[in-house]
């Protein structure tokens, strides 16, 4: 067993960024695999009862994601000011901390997810067939729901060890396991009946499990995660440290879907072509972040373990490097949609309505999209610096203070555009404002070696 070190706090910032993302690109991608995956398989079952079980299951499956995403960033955030001050053992404490308050959590949300899914389901407006299809698939992911949480826990404290490159393999794995049991489970082979949607989620679990199994065993081989008995007061003092990250993050996450829904409801009242348009167009636009996230998922740590090191010099250089390499490839990116939408948008539908609408969504959001990704990295600096509340209340800011507030008036205007300028604008106003306040945190934090006596 190794002793864990603080991999970030030495060498060429931009050299370690863009090796980590490089590294983590694979995985970043790899991501994606497991909802591809299952809905190409079920959409073969026949009928639409089995996608639209799918897409039933998404909201359910996207809350639980969030609340494991927010107790992850406490385990990261703590484990990588821990390495930082060359505390290895304070670090595992963490994780193991970290992985118990991951299990405990996935039991009381299996528990209560299975105890109500029939009206919660129902209230969403499954019913009949497909109502069943989704009891068939939740029941299985409830009760596997712990691989899910343990396999993104340890994920992120393989990304805050610095140890990209096996938290990318990680994902890789259990991506690769999923594509090759979901047509085993789902259509059944030789000996293995046909388990329809249910398959999907044994398929989903199974690889999920081995996923967590093999992140456990390299973390413990790492030495960050012994399997011993902890004390209660540490067990309680550091879920309160894990805690205080994970409930602003939770909620700041809690708020994109939710503000995903308000504004999807507000483009409904265009009709279903602009929703459908705007559906495609978001999914085009995905695609410009896949590099600039593969160096997101390393800045929150990098700044974290150099924040703990007291190394502020390179907190600063980490979020500079990181805001000049994503202005520069998604300003090339917005141009590019900008220049050749009506050429990009044949390849998605070939209806002459909905091509219209997305290139009028290509030709007016792309302006910010370097504005999104600075908003978030800002975020990451605020979250890696201890301050988790003021991550969340810019997300607030965003969703709620501009972006849906901003989508009613286009609403009530009646025009189309005006909705995408309200995007557009809350992009930029909230990517300003959280690049001011993290501008001015980072430049007054002390010489490196210092202790930070008060918040900035």
């Amino acid at each position: 067993m190794s002793s864990p070190k603080a991999e970030y706090v030495r060498g060429s910032v931009g050299k370690t960024m863009l090796k980590t993302a490089i590294a983590m690109l694979p995985g970043t991608l790899a991501m994606t695999g497991y909802n591809i995956a299952d809905t190409f398989f079920v959409g073969r079952l026949g009928g639409k009862e089995p996608l639209a079980a799918m897409g039933f299951t998404f909201p359910v499956v996207m809350l639980v994601g969030c609340i494991f995403n927010g107790i992850g960033s406490g385990i990261m955030a703590n484990m990588a000011h821990a390495l930082g001050r060359d505390n290895p053992r304070h670090a595992a404490r963490l994780v193991g901390a970290g992985m118990l308050l991951t299990s405990i959590v996935a039991l009381i949300l299996a528990v209560l997810g299975i105890a109500s899914a029939n009206w919660l389901f129902a209230a969403l407006g499954a019913e009949g067939e497909t109502l069943a299809q989704v009891r068939q698939y939740m029941d299985v992911w409830y009760f596997g729901c712990i691989t899910a949480g343990l396999s993104m826990e340890g994920n992120k404290a393989l990304i805050a060890a610095g140890k990209p490159k096996s938290a990318s393999g990680m994902t890789i794995l259990g991506m690769l396991i999923n594509v090759v049991l979901d047509p085993i489970l789902i259509f059944g082979l030789g000996p293995i009946p046909r388990m329809g949607i249910r398959g999907a989620a044994i398929a989903t679990v199974v690889s999920q499990m081995v996923a967590a199994v093999t992140i456990l065993f390299i973390l413990n081989r790492a030495g960050l995660l012994h399997f011993r008995r902890m004390p209660m007061p540490v067990l309680l003092r550091s879920w309160q440290m894990i805690i205080r990250y994970a409930i602003p993050a939770t909620l700041g996450m809690l708020l994109f879907p939710v503000g995903n829904a308000v504004t999807t409801r507000i483009t409904a009242t265009f009709g279903t072509t602009a929703v459908a348009a705007v559906s495609a167009a978001s999914r085009l636009e995905s695609v410009a972040f896949v590099f600039p996230m593969a160096v997101g998922m390393t800045l929150m740590p990098m700044i974290a373990q150099n924040y703990g090191a007291r190394m502020y010099s390179r907190v600063r250089q980490c979020l500079r490097f990181a805001i000049g390499t994503a202005a520069v490839f998604l300003i090339t990116m917005g141009v590019v949609f900008i220049i050749f939408a009506p050429r990009i948008v044949v390849y998605f539908t070939p209806e002459q309505s909905v091509q219209e609408i997305m290139i009028l969504y290509l030709r007016i959001v792309p302006y910010g999209l370097f504005m999104v990704e600075i908003f978030r990295f800002c975020g990451f600096a605020f979250t890696g610096c201890g301050r988790p509340n003021t991550d969340a209340m810019l997300k607030a800011l965003r969703i709620a203070g501009l972006h849906i507030p901003l989508s009613l008036l286009a609403m009530v205007l009646g025009s189309l555009a005006a909705l995408f300028w309200a995007r557009l604008a809350s992009d930029v106003i909230a990517g300003v404002v959280a690049f001011i306040m993290a501008w001015r945190l980072i430049h007054r934090l002390p010489t490196d070696g210092e202790e930070v006596v008060a918040k900035a």
